[in-house]
């Protein structure tokens, strides 16, 4: 039996999945139909998710859409759609772009979206009301036997840990997976044809809209303006790539299913630690109460500010990963070094330049003794911070980290008690980078 075959009979569901997928589905109608029946809500309720286009894998998710007349205020449409949501599953208000209610239905987790039933997708006056074009699209494209195919591509996203849009995977979503498949015409084309992608790649499936710039642009076939890839960051791209092209030298079912990494021993890290000769530093904040994809962009956000601020004191960041641990959000550093010389040379301004004047009655009001170096003024100077340490102890308040990550929560460990105390999976997966299919 081939890998993809095999893969494709683990992931099919069964009869009997089947059956409880669509006998919750129908109840959730049913609950709903009767919710807006009994209130006089003018509303029209259809499925848009996978199990609309028949793509799903087992326990999926329950996309439920209200669509709503344009006539209705925004307000009144989100504010009735909560409503229905909170009633019908005691759902929780959450929200991505848009506010919609999430909640469990029979075992299933289940979104109830608000929107509005537009003519056609290029005439959205919500975010989500293209999603019901995504769903006939897909289903007008899509055989039986795609079917399959698309579960594929989906499973195998999962494995390599690519899927999903949201903020913390910054990867590929459903629709994605399911248009790339379609579009080259199975699994095993499209994963060809993808290994071959650079950063830039355009696709057209139906017709080209605007010239835009982004790692990966694949247009939207229901509305041309859209790009469906805009989540997709440059390293999940990369990832994709380079997963694609070890699959096909050497296909094998740890892509769908990879095992799981081993945590390196405490002094297997330290060892690995030394042999770069670098230091490690923790950053913890507490989690703020915020919506999760909300919190995982300001997450990367403050990644990328840490970053920015070590290297501009010249600890220089070699590596870097986060984690949510509890109520925390864990940073962990890789430094070239933790600690600093007292003194540095500073370069001034090339000798001929009017700006040299102030940059001499500055210095030598510090009491330095400015010379020249390769055409310009140069200096000795002290360092503000000799350790990477002190250095974000003070400088955290203007370093641009995400607005809702409380500085005040800050803890930092040093390198030995980031060694000796830090969840090792997270020390792990610093130090020992492998991707899932290696593992």
């Amino acid at each position: 039996m081939s890998v993809e075959s095999e893969v494709i009979r683990r992931i099919r569901p069964s009869e009997k999945e089947v059956k409880e997928i669509f006998r919750a589905r129908d109840s959730l109608i049913e609950a709903i139909t009767s919710y807006i029946s009994e209130n006089n809500i003018n509303v029209k309720v259809r499925f848009v998710g996978s199990v609309e286009k028949g793509t799903y894998l087992s326990n999926p998710d329950l996309d439920l859409f209200l669509m709503f007349p344009e006539s209705v205020s925004r307000e009144e449409m989100v504010c009735l759609g909560l409503e229905i949501g909170k009633a019908v599953v005691n759902g929780q208000k959450t929200y991505s772009d848009h506010p919609y209610t999430h909640g469990k239905f029979h075992g299933f987790d289940v979104d109830i979206v608000p929107c509005y039933n537009v003519a056609t997708a290029e005439n959205i006056l919500t975010p989500v009301d293209r999603s019901p074009f995504h769903a006939d699209y897909v289903k007008s494209k899509v055989s039986s036997d795609m079917v399959d195919e698309i579960r594929l591509m989906k499973r195998f996203m999962k494995g390599v840990g690519v899927y999903g849009a949201e903020p913390r995977v910054r990867g590929f979503s459903g629709y994605m997976c399911e248009l790339i498949t379609i579009y080259y015409g199975g699994f095993r084309n499209a994963i060809s044809e993808a290994a071959k992608w650079r950063r830039g790649t355009t696709i057209s499936i139906e017709k080209s809209g605007p010239s835009m710039i982004a790692p990966l642009v694949l247009y939207d076939p229901v509305d041309s303006k859209r790009n469906v890839a805009a989540a997709v960051h440059i390293d999940t791209l990369a990832k994709f790539i380079v997963a694609c092209g070890e699959y096909l030298k050497s296909p094998s079912t740890t892509f769908f299913y990879p095992n799981e990494q081993r945590s390196m021993s405490r002094d297997q890290i330290e060892e690995k630690v030394d042999m770069h000769g670098t230091k490690l530093i923790t950053v913890i904040f507490d989690s703020p109460n915020i919506n999760e994809d909300n919190f995982s962009a300001q997450v990367w956000k403050t990644q990328y500010a840490l970053t920015k601020k070590f290297d501009s004191f010249s600890f220089n960041v070699l590596r870097v990963v986060h984690e949510y641990i509890g109520s925390n959000i864990v940073f962990v550093f890789e430094l070239e070094r933790d600690a600093l010389p007292k003194s540095y040379k500073h370069i001034g301004p090339p000798i001929w330049v009017k700006s040299c004047d102030s940059f001499l009655k500055k210095q030598k009001a510090n009491n330095k003794d400015p010379f020249i170096e390769n055409g310009r003024w140069a200096v000795i100077s002290e360092r503000p911070y000799l350790t990477a340490r002190d250095m974000i102890e003070h400088e955290v308040d203007i370093t641009g980290i995400g607005k809702e990550i409380d500085p005040r929560t800050m803890k930092i460990l040093d390198h030995i008690n980031t060694v000796n105390s830090v969840d090792r999976d997270v020390l792990t997966k610093l130090m020992n980078p492998r991707y899932s299919w290696e593992y």
